[in-house]
């Protein structure tokens, strides 16, 4: 008889593609800054479903779509997708919850001044937690930061949905704040490894598109959900989601498999590297972000020069200090020296801190001024405030198009003037204003950031390294979020305390004088606005290869 031919089996197979894949990455070694053939992969193994015991019909399954999907033309755009789903899944709740706190408030037996800590709790927890996992996701591998992001989200949702008390609840909706400093750097990082400089400003448009558009979404769905089941039905809702959105994103981002050799000399130098991370500087730079938000979020309560607000100040100026002088002499420190004298590391840093500091008190400032100035009940005013973030979802991704063309730097000038132009014209409001004028000053706020955002993305991604992508995501979120808390509590309090100066706390709405307290508020933010104005100035241009 003659020997049998063997048949090549599944195993033979998938050795046969990770021998095709090493070739790859001796042929072409930038392949290595794909999503791929991250390093955190590699270091630490997959989580949850796709650990060693996989279905052998998921491995197929999954297999055949990372095959398909990797060799696509288009895989920077599967990655863009999947990343977005997550994205999604995790913020469409967000508007919904602020809206159902006086029913949350009474089934807790609490007040809504406590619940409000449902906000500030996430956004301090971020603050603290960006930093360190920016910097991790460069080294750990940012697939892995934002699977472990979408976990976090999870166990959010579920200690949210079943929340006995407010402590509970506030512990929960804290928790949801770091696993959104996880999923925001990680995806912001991905983003960028995977598009072509000159492209990225697109994907960071529709990037900005569920940024904007996913609580919208979630106002226009979720409110019914609570309205039949209660607000933790929505909470249930979001966890399927994403579970989903883990799904979709695990195997979409494949992880590289390599020899054992290969693994265990990654895994070595990724927990060398972690081990060796600036520890001292990335603390640093968190708690003194964090005290910073936390004095401007009550300073405007309890007094700018209470005992709180004073030792906020002096932990913000003691941690600054110690983060530069680490920056000066670490080894190995959490952001390198020479980004703080790049221009495109820089001034889109002020872009951004300016640009939420007026859209997000303009913002706040919107509903008390609709209500309170011109007698507009809660209907009226939410009906009439979807027309800021619809503009801004609307014009995200058609601005990054546009930006490919006139070039990044053009198109975040005449956001952040579209932007400053909405400040001035609430800053003219009068007793005899129409809808209509409103509806165009929410309008161009919208425009200005979803025209302005995509763009100091993409500017401040060419003065990076990619293997620093994370630590540039992590300090926009910072500077997102010093500008959002600082134009909400700035604008508000010159508000109320000109209104309290004025003897017109408890005047009715509708009184001229008290629209007029709103005046200043919006001058204040259109000065801002300026100022990011000036900053977009100084972007140096990214030069664009010659269309074929």
């Amino acid at each position: 008889m003659g020997r049998r031919r063997p048949r090549r089996g599944a195993a033979q197979a998938d050795q046969v593609t990770n021998d095709e894949v090493r070739k790859d990455l001796r042929e072409d070694p930038d392949s290595l800054l794909s999503p791929t053939s991250d390093p955190g992969g590699v270091a630490f193994g997959a989580l949850g479903a796709e650990a060693g015991s996989d279905l052998n019909w998921f491995k197929m399954v999954r297999h055949r779509v990372q095959s398909r999907a990797a060799t696509s033309s288009k895989y920077p755009w599967w990655v863009l997708w999947s990343l977005l789903a997550g994205l999604l899944a995790l913020n469409f709740t967000f508007t919904v919850f602020i809206v159902d706190l006086p029913d949350v408030a009474r089934e807790f037996h609490t007040t809504q001044g406590v619940l409000t800590w449902t906000m500030v709790g996430p956004l301090l927890a971020n603050g603290l937690a960006a930093p360190i996992f920016g910097k991790a996701g460069d080294i750990l591998g940012h697939r892995r930061l934002y699977l472990f992001g979408l976990a976090g989200a999870g166990v959010s949702a579920v200690l949210t949905a079943l929340a006995p008390n407010v402590v509970m609840l506030l512990g929960a909706r804290t928790l949801d704040g770091i696993q959104a400093a996880a999923t925001g750097t990680a995806s912001g990082a991905l983003i960028n490894l995977v598009f072509k400089p000159e492209e990225r400003v697109k994907a960071m448009g529709w990037w900005s598109l569920i940024g904007a558009g996913g609580p919208v979404i979630g106002v226009t769905i979720g409110s019914p959900i609570i309205a039949v089941w209660g607000w933790r039905a929505l909470f249930w809702a979001q966890l399927v989601l994403i579970a989903v959105a883990m799904i979709v994103v695990s195997t979409v981002l494949p992880r590289r498999r390599g020899t054992p050799e290969e693994e265990a000399r990654a895994k070595e130098k990724a927990r060398r590297d972690f081990r060796e991370m600036d520890w001292i500087g990335s603390w640093t730079l968190s708690f003194s972000v964090t005290a910073l938000m936390l004095g401007l979020s009550f300073g405007g309560r309890v007094g700018w020069t209470s005992p709180l607000c004073m030792v906020s100040w002096i932990v913000t100026v003691l941690g600054i200090t110690i983060f530069i002088v680490r920056i000066r002499t670490a080894e190995r420190p959490l952001i390198p020296p020479h980004y703080f004298v790049t221009r495109n590391f820089v001034w889109p840093m002020v872009v951004r801190a300016s640009a939420n500091f007026s859209y997000f008190g303009g913002f706040f400032l919107f509903p008390i001024l609709m209500e309170r100035g011109f007698a507009y009940s809660v209907g009226e005013v939410g009906a009439i405030s979807i027309a800021r973030p619809l503009t801004f979802s609307i014009c995200s991704p058609i601005a990054g198009y546009i930006a490919v063309r006139i070039g990044e730097k053009t198109s975040a000038i005449f956001g952040m003037i579209f932007l400053t132009s909405s400040m001035g014209m609430f800053a003219l409001l009068h007793p005899s204003t129409g809808a209509w004028y409103v509806i165009i000053a929410l309008s161009l706020s919208g425009l200005g950031m979803g025209v302005a955002m995509p763009s100091s993305s993409a500017i401040m991604s060419h003065a990076v390294k990619s293997n620093e992508f994370g630590v540039m995501s992590a300090a926009q979120m910072l500077a997102m979020q010093v500008g959002e808390v600082a134009g909400i509590q700035v604008m508000e309090t010159l508000q109320s305390t000109l209104a309290r100066r004025r003897g017109l706390q408890d005047a009715l709405a509708g009184n001229p004088q008290l629209l007029a307290t709103f005046h200043w508020p919006f001058v204040v933010g259109g000065a801002v606005g300026c100022l990011g104005i000036v900053g977009a100035f100084f972007y140096k241009q990214f030069e664009r290869p010659p269309r074929r």
